[in-house]
C-alpha cells in the first residue's frame, strides 16, 4: 500500500497508456447507450456505469475513491456540501419514528439540521456532552437508535471526540459511529483506525484548501455488519421495492451496501451531486493536501503559543498546548497535529474583539474557515449575532470568542498581524 502523501497526488485514478494525466472533467448530463437493454442493466443495478450525473459522475466518482482510499474506507461518494454529506449519512440509515444519539459539540449547522430540520421529519436526537461518561452515553440510547455522530474535533468549540470510546459504546448498542472529520482530514486523523463506521467531511475546508467550490463526502469502512443487525437496518437487508426488489447487503455486500443504496436512493430523491468541475478542483487541493496540513498546524501552534503568553488575551483554546483540557486526546488521536484553527478571547471582552480584528492586515475576517488564507470571525458579531450575551454563553460561543483559522502565509506575518493589532486593544 503506498504512503498517504502518494495517496493525495495519484489516489483514485490510474491512467492508461495515452489517456489524461490528470483526472478529466466529464461535463456532461447524459450518457449514451449502444441499446435500450444495456442502459436497463444500469436502471436494475447489475452493470456499472453512468446514466445521468444527478446520481453519478465519472469525474466526481474518480475523486471520491481518492477520498476513500485516504481515509481507508471500502466506497465513497460525493455530495454538494458538508451539510448534504452529515444528512444523507443519518437519512441512509433512518425514517421518521427512529433516533439518533450525537455529541452535543459539533457544527452550529449539523446541530440545527439535527434538531430542527431532521426532527420536523420524524427523526430525534438526543446530544450528550462528549465528555459525558459512559453510562450517560449509554443512558441516552433507546430501542428504536439508528446510529452514534460525533466531529474529531469539534467547529467552532474545538472539542476532541474520543473515537475509540464512543465507536466501543456505539457498538455495544449495535449501531454504527459516525465521524465528521473535517478538520484533522485523514492526514491528522483516520477515524477508521480507532473504530468508526462511517466517516463525512465538509471538503469545502481544508480539502479543497482554497475556498473555491462547497462539497461534501461520505466514507464507508466496510466494518458495520448490518446484517448483524437487520431487524434496525431493512433498508439495507430487505428488498427494496424501489429498486426491482434489490437487498443492498445481498448484492453489494457489506462493504459496498451503505454507499450505492445512498447513491441510488438519496442522489436519485433529491439530487445533492456536486458539479463535476468542482470536483476536479477539489483533486487539485488534495493533491497538496499532505503538504499543506503540516504547515497549517505549525503556524497554529505557534500563534497559540504566542496568544497565551499575551496580557491581553484571557484564554486559549487550542489541543496543542499543554495546558489544554484535551492535550492528551490529542496526543492519542492527532499525535502529527490537530489542524489551523484556534480559538480565543481577550480580556476587553466583545468590544476588544471587535476592535482587533479591525486592525488586522493578514487575517480577512470571512465566514470561512480551514483554507490556505488566514481567517478570522467574530462570532458573536456575526454569525451568532441574534443571540444575547447569556445565550451565547449557554450554546458554548460566549460574547468574547474569535475564531481563528491559520492558513499557510509566512508565520512571522501572521504573528506580527496579530501583534500589531493587539497594540490597538485597551
Amino acid at each position: 500500500m503506498s504512503k498517504i502523501a502518494t495517496q493525495c497526488v495519484q489516489g483514485g485514478y490510474t491512467p492508461k497508456n495515452g489517456e489524461p494525466r490528470q483526472i478529466p472533467i466529464i461535463q456532461s448530463t447524459t450518457f449514451k447507450y449502444d441499446t435500450s437493454e444495456d442502459m436497463g442493466l444500469l436502471f436494475d443495478l447489475k452493470a456499472s456505469g453512468y446514466f445521468y450525473t444527478r446520481l453519478q459522475n465519472p469525474t466526481n466518482d474518480l475523486v471520491a475513491a481518492k477520498i476513500c482510499e485516504l481515509e481507508g474506507g471500502t466506497a465513497a461518494v460525493l455530495t454538494s456540501s458538508g451539510q448534504a454529506a452529515n444528512f444523507f449519512s443519518i437519512f441512509n440509515i433512518c425514517s421518521a419514528g427512529d433516533h439518533v444519539v450525537a455529541s452535543s459539540a459539533i457544527y452550529g449547522g449539523t446541530f440545527n439540521l439535527f434538531g430542527v430540520t431532521m426532527k420536523r421529519m420524524g427523526i430525534d436526537f438526543t446530544f450528550v456532552r462528549p465528555d459525558a461518561t459512559d453510562d450517560e452515553i449509554h443512558a441516552a440510547f433507546r430501542p428504536n437508535t439508528k446510529a452514534l455522530f460525533g466531529e474529531t474535533i469539534a467547529n467552532p468549540a474545538l472539542d476532541i471526540l474520543d473515537i475509540e470510546r464512543f465507536a466501543n459504546i456505539a457498538h455495544a448498542n449495535g449501531v454504527p459511529l459516525i465521524v465528521d472529520n473535517t478538520f484533522p482530514t485523514p492526514i491528522n486523523c483516520r477515524p477508521f483506525e480507532w473504530g468508526a463506521d462511517i466517516v463525512t467531511h465538509a471538503t469545502t475546508k481544508y480539502m479543497d484548501g482554497h475556498g473555491t467550490c462547497v462539497g461534501g463526502a461520505i466514507v464507508d469502512s466496510g466494518n458495520f455488519c448490518w446484517d448483524d443487525h437487520a431487524d434496525k437496518y431493512p433498508g439495507l437487508t430487505t428488498p427494496d421495492a424501489s429498486y426491482h426488489g434489490i437487498t443492498y447487503t445481498k448484492q453489494f455486500g457489506q462493504a459496498g451496501a451503505f454507499i450505492t443504496k445512498c447513491v441510488a436512493q438519496l442522489m436519485r430523491d433529491f439530487g445533492c451531486i456536486p458539479s463535476p468541475h468542482n470536483s476536479f478542483l477539489l483533486n487539485l487541493g488534495l493533491e497538496s493536501l499532505h503538504v499543506r496540513m503540516p504547515r497549517h498546524c505549525e503556524n497554529a501552534q505557534a500563534v497559540a503559543e504566542f496568544l497565551e503568553k499575551h496580557p491581553k488575551v484571557a484564554w486559549v483554546n487550542f489541543c496543542g498546548l499543554p495546558s489544554n483540557r484535551y492535550y492528551a486526546l490529542a496526543q492519542k488521536y492527532l499525535p502529527n497535529g490537530s489542524c489551523g484553527v484556534i480559538s480565543f478571547g481577550l480580556k476587553g471582552g466583545r468590544v476588544a474583539a471587535e476592535e482587533f480584528m479591525k486592525h488586522l492586515q493578514v487575517a480577512i475576517i470571512a465566514t470561512h474557515v480551514a483554507d490556505a488564507h488566514s481567517c478570522i470571525l467574530h462570532p458573536a458579531n456575526a454569525t451568532h449575532r441574534q443571540l444575547s450575551d447569556d445565550e451565547l454563553r449557554a450554546c458554548g460561543v460566549g460574547p468574547d470568542l474569535i475564531r481563528l483559522s491559520v492558513g499557510i502565509e509566512d508565520v512571522a506575518d501572521i504573528l506580527a498581524d496579530v501583534e500589531n493589532a493587539l497594540t490597538f486593544v485597551k
